[in-house]
Parts: C-alpha cells; structure tokens; sequence
C-alpha cells in the first residue's frame, strides 16, 4: 500500500533526501505533513511541489510568510513546536519521518507512538534525551521504530535473521571528523569554518560539530543501547576514516558482520521507508575496487572526551543524557557563534552535568523540565566563559 509521510525537518539534509526518495518511487510514497525549524523560504517551496495537506513551520515569526504565500492552495498552515505535536494526531499520514534536529525532536515522537505511528527515526536525540521513556511507550503501541542513522541502519541490517542471544558486540564506525589528527594543542585554535569542513559527509552545521567532537558517536552508542536492548559495554565505537564500513556486530562465535556502503544517506533512508525492503536507487553502488585499504582505530578520548560522556550517561541513568544533550546544543550553538572556543564545548557540558541532581525512572514531564534547567545553567556558562 501507498504510505502517507509526515516529514518533520523537511528542508534540512535528511529531509530532501527523504523527498528525493518520494520523487523516485510517488507510487509508493506521498506527503501529508511538511515541517521546517526556520527555513520558511525552503518550505513554501517544497509546499508548492509536493502539495501536502499540512505544512508548519516552527519560528513562529515566520509564519505570516507561510501562511501568505500558501493562501488558496488548500494547504493549511501551522506554526509553533506545539503544532508538531498535534499534527501527530491526524490520520492522513502512516510513517513520521523524524528528521528535526535536537531536542525539538522528542515530543512529536512521544505522539506518534502514541497514536500507533510507523517511525523512521532519524533524531538520535529522541533516544538518547529519553530513551526508557521511548522504550517503555513502544512496549504498549502498534509503533514501531526503524533507525535511519546510517550506523544505526547497518546494525539493524546486521542483525536481522540472528538470534538475539548470539550477539556478542555492536561495533559502530566514525569516520572522526576533520581533527582525527590535529593535536590537543591544535584543538585550541580550530575555527567554525575547519569545524564545519566534514571530510566525509555533508551534514546540518550541528551535526557536523557533534562530528568534529565525537559527540555524535556518543550519542549514537546511547541510541544503540536503546533501539537494540544492549547493555553499554558491549557498544564500542571504532574510527573508521573510509566511511565506508557503517557499523558492525560481533557474534559469540567470532564472526563479524559489517554494513558497507557509500557515504549517501539515500540508502537508510530507503530502508528505513519500506520497513526493511530494498529499493533500487541506480547508480549508486560501492566499488571496492576503489579502496586500496580500509582501517580501523581505537579513538582517543583524551582529545576527544565527549566519547566518555555516553558510558557515564548510561552508568548513570536517568535524566543523565538529557542534561548532556540539552547542555551540547547550547555549547554548539554558542562556538558556532563564535562565543566559545572548540574544546570549551566539552566543559560547558561536563560542568552542567555536576550541577543537577540526576532523576530516576523520569517521566515526559521530568524530561521537559531538566532539559530548560539544563539549558539555563549551560548558558550561564556560557555567559562566564565570554566574561
């Protein structure tokens, strides 16, 4: 059957590809709902090409642009975060594809689980900011989860057909961003641009910081714990400059199996769209040939300690991630702005994590609340560092 999308980030890089998806197969899929964080230019565009029921941007500012501009298309109109999460309650639409960036993504989730939604998730935030929550809510829903990182796609390849109980390790590969060999003395002076220069993946500017910090490969060990019922030590990342192997699962009878593919987010996005099935993409197969050499490397967390930040998250439990992520995006925002130096991220987040109080077996409420604590008191960092 056909499947109606919601794609809730629609004008960043994981939703235009899930567009370009749509474009090659419009049999098998169409859009419903269309959401952007700000880029209100990109939406009215996007709008007028895939003419879904609703689209909702979320700066409120905007709105008066989007609603203008689509005024007698029969597109209806939204703006607000709290607009993502009731447009999770229609009917019109079957697959979420959960592509907003950060936090923003956890609420509309909770919704779509709750009304029984097929999810493609790519906001790794959603688990690792509240992953018992998530896990616990699809133990009691229709729901079901996909992953759509790419790391998180090839572990989920990797497994299908094995036994749980034969699952040894889940090695997830980083390609280690564009300081894998700067030393710490070199760290210091980085600038937004370097940061910003991914060698491998074209990326949102958040997340190819969260790259350059290893802050996404601690996130992404999180989500792993959660999407695949794995206790945090058998989760080990390897840098894997190639990007070329995107994760791995060791078996207990030594065997390895790996994930390999190009650096092109088409393909989980495809998997993840048709629940697990292959659709030809064309020309986009890896030449082996190509590649004198593939390596892998343990990743030194001494010039990279936001990596540990992940281990010490799961050891403690609770609200702990949370108030690292919430704590991570003000760090970024604030170096992307030029107010912080590089490795003053990773002491915004680990001096916000010592000053709140971890809370156990949270609920949504409990979440909500930590994350503005959190966020106030990494901006007062920030606010101390500048001065």
């Amino acid at each position: 059957m056909k499947k109606n999308l919601a794609i809730l980030g629609s004008t960043g890089s994981i939703g235009t590809q899930t567009l370009d998806i749509v474009d090659r197969y419009p049999d098998l899929y169409s859009v419903a709902i269309i959401s952007a964080n700000s880029n209100v230019d990109k939406l009215i565009e996007q709008s007028l090409r895939y003419r879904p029921a609703l689209a909702i941007i979320a700066d409120k500012s905007k709105y008066s642009a989007l609603k203008g501009a689509l005024e007698g298309t029969g597109i209806e109109t939204a703006a607000g975060a709290e607009s993502l999460v009731e447009a999770m309650k229609r009917d019109d639409f079957s697959l979420l594809v959960a592509a907003t960036v950060g936090y923003s993504g956890l609420e509309p989730t909770v919704e779509a689980i709750r009304q029984g939604k097929e999810i493609a998730l790519a906001n790794k935030e959603t688990l690792v900011v509240a992953g018992e929550l998530i896990t616990d809510m699809l133990k009691h829903s229709r729901s079901f989860i996909i992953p759509v990182d790419s790391e998180h796609s090839a572990i989920y390849q990797c497994l299908r057909g094995e036994e749980a109980g034969s699952v040894k390790r889940l090695l997830i590969t980083a390609s280690g961003g564009p300081f894998l060999n700067c030393s710490e003395e070199q760290l210091r002076h980085v600038t937004v641009e370097q940061t910003l220069n991914h060698p491998r993946w074209k990326m949102g500017r958040k997340i190819t910081v969260d790259s350059a910090t290893l802050m996404n490969k601690a996130f992404e060990i999180i989500e792993a714990r959660w999407l695949f019922g794995i206790n945090p030590d058998r989760i080990k990342a390897l840098i894997h400059p190639q990007s070329i192997v995107h994760s791995m699962v060791e078996f207990n009878d030594g065997a390895v199996k790996a994930q390999l593919g190009t650096p092109d987010m088409h393909i989980p996005i495809a998997y993840a769209l048709s629940g697990g099935k292959r659709l030809p993409l064309g020309d986009n197969a890896l030449r082996l040939e190509h590649f004198s050499s593939l390596t892998f490397s343990e990743p030194d967390t001494k010039r990279f300690p936001c990596l540990d930040l992940a281990y010490e998250a799961l050891r403690k439990g609770g609200t702990s991630a949370c108030v690292i992520n919430a704590a991570n995006e003000i760090a970024v925002q604030a170096f992307l702005e030029g107010k912080i130096p590089f490795l003053q991220i990773y002491n915004v987040i680990e001096s916000t994590l010592s000053l709140i109080p971890d809370i156990k077996r949270p609920d949504l409420d409990d979440y909500i609340a930590v994350n503005s604590q959190a966020r106030a008191i990494a901006a007062e960092k920030v606010e101390h560092l500048i001065s």
